[in-house]
Parts: C-alpha cells; structure tokens; sequence
C-alpha cells in the first residue's frame, strides 16, 4: 500500500489484495492497538456466522479460512474521511460466490475499526 495510491479505498484495497495473497496474516501488521472488528457472513439457510472481537478475533477468522480458494474482488468504493467504504464480490474459482460490503475507519497508517458483511444471496452485477 502506498501514500500516492488512486484506489478509492486505498487501505481496504491493499488489505483484501494481502488477504488473497500467500501470506494473509501479514494483516495482522496492518491493525491498530485498539482494534475490533465484526466480519459476519452468511452460512446459508438464515445463519450466519460472527467473529467480532479485537486482534484475537482476526487470528481466529484466519485460521479458518480456507486459503487460496477464494479472492475478493472491488465494484465499487469511496473514502470519507477517515473512514473506507469497499463493496466487492468473492470469487471462487472465478466464478461469484457471494457479495459483501467492508467498511474500516484508517488512523495513520492502521486499521481501528472493521465491519464486514457478506452474503450469497445477492449479487450487484
């Protein structure tokens, strides 16, 4: 990630790019000491999955991803602020799996907030 970026969501694009990439955890770089998040997702079938916490959540949703099968792809994003909004589709294989919005709150150089959402049913195409 750099300063002179012109992605409209400079940090939350480099973080779903280092997400994608061989060594996911290198996100754990990119938080700040009073981090939280909630990364919640659809399991189908009107369940849904929650990892919400600090630091330690972001560990536990790391260890059970399932690395290299699926990547996150931009549609649309803007900054307000210090705030990054980034709606996207995961990919499987290329083909769509699912939708998810991302919104994160930057200070300096790190993440303080993470709120992620992500469903398979429905699509913005």
């Amino acid at each position: 990630m750099t300063e002179e970026s012109t992605a409209p969501a400079p940090f939350l694009t480099a973080w779903f790019e280092i997400l994608d990439s061989d060594e996911p955890n290198r996100i754990l770089d990119l938080i700040s000491d009073d981090f939280s998040l909630s990364i919640l997702f659809s399991t189908g079938d009107g369940e849904a999955t929650d990892f919400a916490g600090d630091r330690s959540a972001l560990v536990g949703y790391l260890e059970q991803r399932e690395r290299g099968t699926r990547t996150h792809h931009l549609l649309s994003a803007t900054t307000l602020g210090q705030d990054e909004l980034f709606l996207g589709e995961v990919r499987r294989g290329g083909e769509p799996e699912a939708s998810f919005v991302a919104a994160g709150r930057v200070e300096g150089k790190r993440l303080k907030r993470l709120l992620i959402g992500r469903s398979s049913e429905i699509r913005f195409d």
